[in-house]
């Protein structure tokens, strides 16, 4: 693996260490920010999306995972899973983007690109130990775009 390739993932929603919009969180519709993702590498068999917050009160929180998405993926449009690609369990108990909801303060949220030499044969259940296991060893390229929100 080259560690100096990267993927480029951006919001049309934020800037770059900007501010989540309000729709996009628990004081909105909960629904993911729009995403747009470029630089995969043509070699790539699948991408894997992650959203955490490592500002979480008990440590890292994750609000979306998802796998096997398809590598021409260039856009996740806002409030939609990208098509085809397997949605894991977020530390909210659910198998969807569960957007940024902190109890106090401001957070920081990472979107998290992954380009990975396989597709994953992971249960839809899985969870974020299982797919960090999972991709271990399989990544071409990472990229991630970070933004901010404080609960209202």
């Amino acid at each position: 693996m080259n560690a100096a390739t990267s993927i480029s993932i951006t919001s049309p929603a934020f800037e770059s260490g900007g501010d989540i919009p309000a729709k996009s969180t628990c004081n909105g519709a909960n629904g993911n920010p729009p995403l747009h993702i470029s630089g995969v590498p043509k070699e790539t068999k699948s991408l894997v999306l992650i959203v955490d917050d490592p500002d979480a009160p008990r440590g890292l929180f994750t609000h979306w995972i998802t796998w096997n998405i398809d590598p021409k993926t260039t856009e996740v449009a806002e409030n939609s899973a990208p098509a085809s690609a397997i949605q894991g369990m977020n530390d909210f108990g659910k198998r969807n983007y569960g957007g940024p909801c902190p109890p106090s303060g401001t957070h920081r949220y990472f979107f998290k690109i992954f380009a990975l030499d396989t597709k994953l044969e992971l249960k839809p259940n899985a969870r974020r130990a299982e797919l960090d296991s999972a991709i271990h060893g399989h990544v071409l390229a990472q990229g991630e775009l970070m933004a901010r929100y404080s609960h209202k």
